[in-house]
């Protein structure tokens, strides 16, 4: 079981005016994968979602980051932007592999900016804001996701042992 945090990324979600779907539709879809260890939602704000993203990184309070929304053209959406300035390491694999699954589905998938990366023992993986794009998106990444996170933790040999 790996420990999850979510963050939306919506500014009238922060503000009450709009409930977060998306959110709720992660931590449906990681049942059996993990718990949620923090679930916050924040205001489109760059320095706000780094500074998040930071903190649960550098005090390893999570395996994984799922982040939802905030990855379209515009000019509030700074997901990207905000992951990319405290990933160490970037994953294009894992948008890539989001990407052509949605893109079976609708072709405005192309104008995703989702990304994924890591920070010391921790990957961050952006999600699309949309609650079904979401669960496509986490259908396809999930199953072979625990394998990457056990390789980043030092933990594959141990699964393998046990397995």
């Amino acid at each position: 079981m790996y420990r999850i945090a979510i963050i939306t990324a919506s500014d009238k979600g922060a503000k009450g005016e709009r409930a977060d779907k998306s959110g709720p539709v992660i931590r449906e879809m990681c049942q059996g994968f993990g718990e949620v260890s923090s679930y916050a939602i924040l205001a489109d704000e760059r320095e706000e979602i780094a500074q998040a993203l930071r903190k649960i990184c550098d005090e390893d309070l999570a395996d994984v980051v799922f982040t939802t929304g905030g990855t379209g053209f515009s000019p509030r959406d700074v997901t990207p932007e905000a992951t990319m300035d405290v990933v160490e390491r970037p994953t294009p694999g894992i948008p890539e592999a989001m990407r052509a699954r949605s893109l079976q589905v609708t072709d405005r998938a192309m104008l995703t900016r989702a990304a994924a990366g890591i920070r010391k023992g921790t990957l961050i993986v952006i999600l699309p804001g949309s609650p079904k794009a979401v669960r496509e998106c986490l259908e396809v990444i999930l199953p072979p996701l625990g394998h990457g996170i056990d390789i980043l933790r030092g933990r594959a040999g141990e699964c393998a042992r046990q397995g």
